[in-house]
Order: C-alpha cells, then structure tokens, then sequence
C-alpha cells in the first residue's frame, strides 16, 4: 500500500485537524448526505495540485477554506497533507515517505511543500507524473462523474485511456521532441539566413584576394633577396661566434652552486633563524641595493664618457681629415642595455667588480664597431678642450662611484663573513659556503671576461634579428628559411650592396599596394565563419532528422502500447461487463470524424450489448444500466494499468442489492493490484472494507469524523 494517510485543517467543513489512515487495502467512508463525505474526496484532489475550481465545487480559494458558524470561528487557511509509503521508488525522491502538502490562504495565494521544503506547483506535478498520479486523473472518480467517460467526446476519452495506460509520458517526451523540433527548424533558418548576408561580401574578397596574388609575385623576389642576405650575414656571425667560449657550462656549474648554498642556508633558517641572522641579512640586502642603483649610475657615466671620448677622437681626427663621426644617441643606449644584461651574469654584487676591469676593452670593441659600420657624417666643429674637460670630469665622477662601491662591496664582505660565522653557529658549513662563495667570484669573473667579448657579436646578431623579424613579418617563414653559408671577409661589401637593394624592393612592393594582410584575413574569417555555417546547418539538419526519428519512434511507441492496451482493456471491460449484466458484450472501438482525419486524430468510442435487449448504443441505456457500465469500464482501465491508490465517491450508489454484491466481488479483486477508498452508502460495499471511517455533523456545522472497527463494521453492515 502506498498510500500511509491524509490529514486536513480547516478545508471546507473540517475545521479541525483531522487525520485519515489507509492501513487496509479497502477503506470506506459512510455517513449520511451533507455530512462532508465527498469534502474529503476533493481534499485528495487539492492537496494533489488540482486548479480547476469547478472539480473543487467552488469558485475562488478562499470557497476552500472553513467560513466558521455561530459556534467557531472561521479559518484563515485550508491545509491537506498527503503521506505517501515511498520504501519501493514510487516516487523519484531518496526519502522513504514522502509529504506532500498543499495550503491555501484567504487571499488566493497557494504554498506547496514537499517533505516540509516549499516547491512550485510544477514540482508537484513532475514528481507525482513519475508514479502515474494526477489531481484530474482517472484514478479519482468524484461523485456524479463515474459517467463521465461514457459521455465524454471520442478524442476526449481516448485521452483518459491513455493516462490510465500510462502514456503521459511519452506524450510528454513527444511533446518536448516536437518544441525541440519546431525551434531547431527556427535555428536552421536564422543559420541559412545569416550565411546567405555574408555571401556578397565572401565574393568580393575574392576578386581582392586575385589582385594581392599578384602582389604576392612580386614579393618572391624580395624573398631571394633576403634568404641570400641572411645565408651570408649568419655565416658571418657564427665566424665571429666561433671565437667566443661557451659558458653554458659556468654557468651550470655556477647555479649548481647557488642551489647548493640556499640549500645550506635553508637547512640552518630550517633549525631556527636567530634574529642576529635576519638583521644582517636585511643589511645585506639593503647595501646591494646600494650597490646596486651605484652600479647603474656607473653604467650611465660610463656610457656619456664613452661618447665624449668617441667624439674627443672623432675631433681629433677631424683636424686631419675634416670629418667627424657622429655617435647616435641611439647606439650608447643600445649599449647600455648590452652592459644591464652583462649584469645578469652575476648573482651579486661583485659582478660589477670583474666587470669593471673589462669595461675600457669593451668600449674599444664598441668604438672599432662603429668606426667600421657607422657611415660618417660631418659635424659642426666641437670645442677639443670642452671635450677634454668633460671627460675628466667624468673619469673623476667615475672613480668616486667605483670607491663607493668597493666600500660598500667590502661592507657587504664584513657583513657576509659575519652571517657566516652566525650560520655555523646553527650547523651551516662556514668552510663550504667559504668555497661555494670564492669559487662563484671566480666564475663571474670569467663570465664577465667572456661577456666582454661577446658584446660586438650581440650587436651584429641584435641588427640581424631586426632584420630577421622584419622579414618574417612582411613575407612570413619562406623569407627567413635559409641554409648558412661559408664565410668570407671580402663579401662585406657585397653584403651590403644587397641590403640597400632590399631596402629598394621593400619601397616598391608597398608601392604596388598594401593593406593585403587585412584582406587575406578577412578573407580567411570570412571564408572560416561561411564553413562554420554550413557546419551548423549540417549539424541542425541531423538534429532534426533525429529529432523526426525521434518522434516517429514515440508515435510508434504510443500507437503499439495503445492499442495493445486497449486489447487489455476491452479484455477486462468485457469480462467486467458480463459480470455486472450477467451477459451481453462491450468493447472500445477506434473511430475517425471523416476518413480525412488522421491517425493521430482517432477517437474511441464505446459498443455495448445487454443482454434480453437489442440495445447496441450507450444512448439506449438507462440510468442504471449506464452506472453499471460505467463501473465496468473504469475497473478495467484500472486493472490493466493499476494505479497507486483508487478514489470511487458513491459509484455504486444507483446498484440494487444483486449488482451491488457484484461490485462488491468486483472490488475485492481489484484491491489485490490497487489501494480502494471508497465512499459509500452501500451496506455490501461497506461489508468489504477493512475499515470504516464514519463522517458526521452536528448543529455546529463542523464535519466530524469516526472510525469503525472491521467486526463492527459487518455488525453496522448487517
């Protein structure tokens, strides 16, 4: 049994809580008329989301609710919870009872709830659709309505056989597939309607891109030009690259070692960093800061005397030859950054010390580079002795920075020796960090002699990668895709005859036009976004053909199961039929409107035969007669497919006693598949319930209710 009981407060005449339990598979409910009995038969649609009004005999939501009398005052809402036994999944919820509850307040507004936690009306409903339960469904047959599926329109009772069968569902799938459908086919059209706007303008970069193909041939040309230039030009670098040391392996050796003392030094801060450490540490750091910014002023004195001393020289050879190379700007602070990256060699602050004894070789280097590159330009006359002045103004300037940073570097030493000694104090080898530190000093003094010599070759490569991403960037790879050739010194010239005639090429491809970038990429967006339409369109045309397949498997679905279901029905009308008339034949028949009509549209109609008549329609049944058929039918749509729980109000209230002993049989056998509540006056039906529930109302107007045992219930009965 899944049905565990209902409780109501305040709906219609029950203006007291009042709790129904359904332990038996048969329960009735007696009393006489007016009493309430068929309140508590509309309480089970209410609680259950019923909205038509009409089914709840009322009007507006405040007709729900208990208006009071003389003796009690009225309620402000109507209450009904419904507890449902969900130990085998009735229902699609990880709870074993489930409560669904359902209030009503004098304004209209409506609260559901399932299991105390508040939900929408549409929650109610998906999860009773899952146990086949409905408020209008046909497992809840109010009084009068027991009719209903007799003189129902054919379209109208085929669809009450199909929610007994339990077809709600694949309707509501195939309902769902066909939105889906009618919105895919929206989405296919705005997809072909969108691909149809780009197509003008997809043919219009078409032509543009036939007249870039014709740019693009004179640019194979350009493209010779520079494969031969960087052949040449990288062949005589890696010359020049050849007389250099490799460092890789210092510089390995030297990281190795910086790992090695954090490694050290992060085992003693491991055991506990003593505040004497930290303070000389933050000292540490603090003077290589200063060092640090006096480092970068060295830099800058060093580079503004390199230029006075090149246009001292510059000047002096002007006396003889009456010209003057002027030094770009430009190429001391391109040096300048070749120096800040000598800086990056080191690890600390001694860098600038090895360094500094390179610094005059490395400024030679720098003016022979210039000396050999540069073209020489005259100059207005510059004052010899100014320049002189300047330039030991500069050198002056330059040996109190260097004097700052030998003091600072020999603070930094004290320091150092001083966080060593503490260190060992906490188990850091002073004579290994000794090592690590004398050694890394030798290294960066290498590097730094290394460095020196790398400069020049820096500069040739730093012009060659200009060149090299100016190419890649105006032709692309095929420009920059080269094999190295052999070195000879005697090309330089050759080398650069063939720059100024790229230059040249250059001019006359922008010349020919430009902007075919932008077009080839349109173009290719263009072309990209039309091929991704037609991928849309494609992927949409397959989601409506399973879409389509789809529905036609639901239609299938729902035409099989129905007409199977309708054998099974016709089965059990018939036998139900033959019970309750003690002959005779009935059956459902599919009938149309027109031939016109489809399938879809067919309807079902009801053929009967009583015995000792020659009645052949419902239209020549009596009162009575219809009753009995009426039973008869709605006991088999509930067979077939049994419901949880069956709600029957007075059914049986037009049977004489032989008919009544009949549904009284016919109830017991039903009860073996499906939970009866029954409202009743009849003594045979009453007689067997397992229960009685008795309904009364006395002179306050409040229905009341009692209960019977089952041996006074078949006293009462008898």
């Amino acid at each position: 049994m899944y049905l565990k009981s209902l409780e109501l407060s305040g709906f219609k005449s029950f203006a007291k809580k009042t709790t129904l339990s359904f332990n038996q598979s048969i329960t009735a409910i007696v009393g006489p008329n007016g009493s309430g009995k068929s309140n508590l038969a509309e309480a089970f649609r209410f609680a259950l989301g019923e909205q038509s009004m009409k089914s709840l005999r009322g009007k507006r939501g405040e007709d729900l609710i208990f208006s009071g009398t003389t003796s009690a005052p009225r309620s402000n809402r109507a209450e009904a919870h419904l507890v449902f036994d969900n130990s085998t999944r009735l229902f699609d919820i990880d709870f074993p009872d489930v409560v669904i509850e359902r209030t009503v307040f004098r304004d209209g507004v409506n609260e559901y709830a399932i299991n105390n936690s508040k939900v929408r009306l549409k929650d109610v409903h998906s999860l009773l659709a899952h146990a086949n339960i409905g408020a209008s469904s046909h497992h809840i047959i109010s009084q009068g309505e027991a009719d209903r599926i007799l003189s129902a329109h054919p379209k109208e009772r085929r669809v009450m056989i199909e929610e007994a069968l339990g077809l709600r569902v694949f309707k509501y799938k195939k309902d769902e597939a066909e939105k889906k459908l009618a919105k895919t086919n929206e989405n296919k059209a705005h997809v072909e309607s969108l691909r149809k706007e780009i197509a003008p303008h997809l043919r219009f970069l078409k032509k543009q891109i036939e007249k870039i193909e014709y740019v693009e041939k004179t640019k194979k040309e350009l493209i010779d030009a520079y494969v031969t230039y960087f052949a040449k030009e990288a062949a005589y670098i890696q010359e020049q690259e050849k007389k250099l040391i490799n460092t890789e392996p210092l510089v390995r050796e030297q990281e190795e070692l910086a790992k090695e003392k954090e490694q050290l030094i992060a085992t003693a801060r491991a055991d506990t960093q003593s505040d004497v450490q930290r303070e000389l540490q933050k000292e540490i750091a603090e003077m290589e800061k200063v060092i640090k910014d006096l480092e970068q002023e060295e830099t800058a004195l060093a580079l503004e005397r390199g230029r006075a001393e090149g246009v001292l020289s510059a000047e002096q050879k002007n006396n003889t030859t009456e010209e003057i190379i002027q030094i770009p700007k430009e190429s001391f602070e391109e040096f300048k950054e070749h120096v800040g990256e000598m800086s990056a060699v080191g690890e600390d602050a001694d860098t600038f010390s090895n360094l500094r004894q390179s610094f005059d070789a490395l400024v030679s280097g720098v003016r022979e580079f210039i000396n050999t590159y540069m073209v020489p330009t005259r100059s207005n006359s510059v004052d010899t002795d100014e320049l002189i002045a300047e330039v030991a103004e500069l050198q002056e300037k330059h040996e109190q920075i260097q004097k700052k940073i030998e003091h600072a570097r020999s603070a930094i030493t004290d320091l150092q020796k001083q966080l060593v000694n503490e260190e060992t104090q906490h188990h850091v080898s002073e004579k290994r960090l000794l090592e690590i530190q004398a050694r890394s000093t030798e290294i960066r003094a290498e590097l730094a002699e290394a460095q020196s010599l790398k400069t020049r070759v820096q500069i040739l490569k730093a012009v060659f990668e200009e060149d090299h991403r100016e190419a890649l960037g105006l032709l692309g790879k095929e420009a920059v895709t080269y094999e190295v050739g052999e070195y000879a010194e005697e090309e330089r010239s050759l080398q650069e005859n063939l720059k100024k005639n790229i230059e040249r090429m250059k001019i006359r491809i922008e010349e020919l036009g430009g902007g075919g970038d932008e077009v080839i990429k349109e173009h290719k967006e263009i072309t990209e976004r039309d091929a991704f339409l037609k991928s849309e369109i494609d992927d949409l045309e397959k989601t409506i053909e399973s879409l389509q397949e789809l529905i036609a498997e639901l239609d299938t679905e729902l035409t099989n199961t129905f007409n199977e279901g309708l054998v099974s029905i016709n089965k059990a009308f018939n036998e139900f039929f033959v019970t309750m008339f003690g002959g005779g034949s009935a059956r459902l028949v599919a009938v149309r409107a027109s031939e016109e009509e489809e399938d879809k549209d067919i309807g079902i109609d009801v053929a009967v035969s009583v015995p000792g008549k020659r009645v052949k329609g419902l239209m020549a049944l009596s009162g009575g007669e219809r009753a009995l058929a009426s039973i008869a039918l709605i006991f088999a749509m509930s067979q077939v497919n049994p419901p949880p729980f069956l709600i029957l109000d007075e059914t049986d209230a037009a049977l004489d006693e032989a008919n009544s002993r009949r549904y009284g049989d016919m109830i017991e056998n039903l009860s073996k598949r499906t939970q009866l509540i029954l409202i009743t006056h009849n003594r045979e039906t009453m007689s067997r319930a397992g229960v009685l529930y008795g309904v009364t109302m006395g002179g306050d107007g409040i229905s009341k209710l009692l209960s019977i045992k089952f041996d006074e219930a078949v006293k009462v009965a008898k």
